[in-house]
């Protein structure tokens, strides 16, 4: 495995000796890539936060993103941190919107912060929304999430060496297989403690009336098994409320399952989004399906390539 971290600083590119690993760390729900690495300083190398970092494996760029951290320890060796460009959708504003659809927003929100594009899927779905005082990062999942939910499709938003991208998960499927062989060291979970509901409230303060209009469904069967698990939304006038609790409620009326993997062989084409075959016999059960990569972190050391895994079943959104 051939692999190259560049670092530009003003007109100077460095190419550092890393010591240790280098960690690719994507997750899938509003956090940005992220890349860390460990470098002793010496006299020729000058870097400092917001210079460019560049990792290739292969020939391939993979990650490209900015400094925005360093630590020193006792023996003098120097974490650095860097993340992609998704980190400056943590900045805070607020936008009103008609008929734009996801895609659109991206770009609206990319040109306000000079931000690069890439593939935007046209989701097909026009919105309206008011959104005041959130995260850019909310702003566009508030959008994905309205529009997974009318079209029952997921769609995947990251950074692709730079550029910002929106696709649709079934174009992602790996043909990496995940069984007994390349997973040496797995956990599976089931469990309701997060993102399962089966009790759904949404509402909203009509501003004619100035009254407070509230929606609800409820699953009696899970209920009387698990007790009450409510989730509590305020919603956009305009918005169907009665419809979009109760496709709330077909979503999240289910435990989430989750499948984390250590160590497994190193593939540099996965990424948080993506569908990846597994094939496990558990105790109880065998798993043989396609599940959806909630995060990976990529550790590169000393050419060796594994990747640390949280899947979970495609059909859980939350």
């Amino acid at each position: 495995m051939e692999v190259h971290l560049y670092i530009q600083h003003e007109q100077q590119v460095y190419e550092p000796v890393v010591q240790g690993s280098i960690d690719w760390e994507i997750q899938r729900s509003s956090q940005p890539g992220k890349c860390t690495f460990t470098v002793m300083p010496d006299e020729i190398l000058k870097i400092e936060e917001g210079n460019a970092v560049r990792l290739d494996v292969n020939g391939t760029p993979v990650f490209l993103g900015f400094i925005f951290e360093r630590n020193w320890n006792s023996t003098g060796e120097m974490k650095v941190t860097a993340y992609d460009q998704l980190r400056y959708l943590k900045n805070k504003d607020s936008y009103n919107y008609s008929g734009l659809t996801t895609g659109d927003v991206i770009k609206m929100i990319a040109g306000d912060y000079n931000l690069n594009v890439g593939e935007l899927e046209d989701t097909g779905e026009k919105l309206e929304r008011n959104e005041k005082d959130k995260t850019l990062f909310d702003i566009i999942m508030n959008s994905l999430n309205l529009t997974m939910i009318r079209k029952k499709k997921l769609y995947v938003f990251y950074d692709d060496v730079g550029k910002l991208t929106l696709r649709d998960m079934e174009q992602m499927q790996l043909d990496l297989l995940i069984d007994d062989q390349t997973a040496q060291d797995y956990d599976y979970k089931i469990s309701i403690d997060s993102n399962t509901f089966n009790q759904i409230k949404v509402y909203h303060d009509d501003s004619t009336t100035k009254k407070r209009e509230v929606y609800m469904t409820k699953n009696t069967e899970s209920i009387n098994k698990w007790g009450i698990l409510q989730k509590d939304e305020s919603i956009d006038e305009g918005i169907d409320g009665q419809k979009l609790a109760e496709q709330y409620l077909t979503l999240y009326n289910q435990p989430s399952k989750t499948l984390s993997i250590k160590d497994a062989f190193g593939d540099i084409r996965v990424r948080a989004g993506c569908l990846i075959p597994v094939t496990l016999g558990l105790k109880d059960m065998k798993l043989n399906n396609y599940l959806l990569v909630e995060s990976v972190t990529h550790k590169i050391d000393a050419g060796v390539h594994t990747m640390d895994l949280t899947l979970r079943g495609a059909n859980i959104y939350g």
